[in-house]
């Protein structure tokens, strides 16, 4: 990893240029062209360094949302996690080591819309999923500054 990719990594976790071209301004404050900072960043994402570049919006604030989980068979837990993946509402999922071992959240235009998805996913697995939407919302500043040896 070279100088320009922890710049990338760590001068723009917060602070991301909202104008029309970021990468444009990034790449003037790094003495790059815009096409090399968006090359620079999907060979990162590639690397598994980032996974998305994207708002962080406060949770239903925007349409609705919910964390959910599942206890799911060992013998069943890649069919029903690609399953649960397959919903544009779910945008990833995790496995965990504990007798409740899928978990997800489902986010969506509205409360009816959530429940819907998480009923056909009950429905079609034959497995109870648990809704537990947010009581109270804590702001976690996931923004690391990252230091190399």
């Amino acid at each position: 990893m070279d100088d320009i990719d922890k710049a990338l990594l760590n001068d723009f976790q917060r602070d991301f240029p909202l104008v029309a071209r970021p990468y444009a301004e990034i790449g003037a404050c790094l003495s790059m062209s815009e096409d090399e900072v968006i090359e620079a960043y999907a060979n990162l994402a590639e690397q598994k360094y980032i996974s998305r570049i994207g708002a962080v919006i406060a949770p239903n604030q925007v349409g609705a949302s919910t964390l959910a989980a599942m206890r799911v068979p060992e013998d069943r837990l890649a069919e029903v996690a690609e399953f649960v993946t397959s919903f544009s509402q779910v945008n990833h999922n995790y496995e965990r080591e504990h007798d409740i071992n899928l978990w997800f959240v489902v986010a969506a235009d509205d409360v009816l819309e959530v429940g819907e998805v998480l009923s056909r996913i009950e429905a079609e697995t034959d497995l109870e999923v648990l809704n537990l939407p947010i009581i109270e919302d804590y702001h976690l500043d996931l923004g690391f500054k990252l230091e190399w040896a």
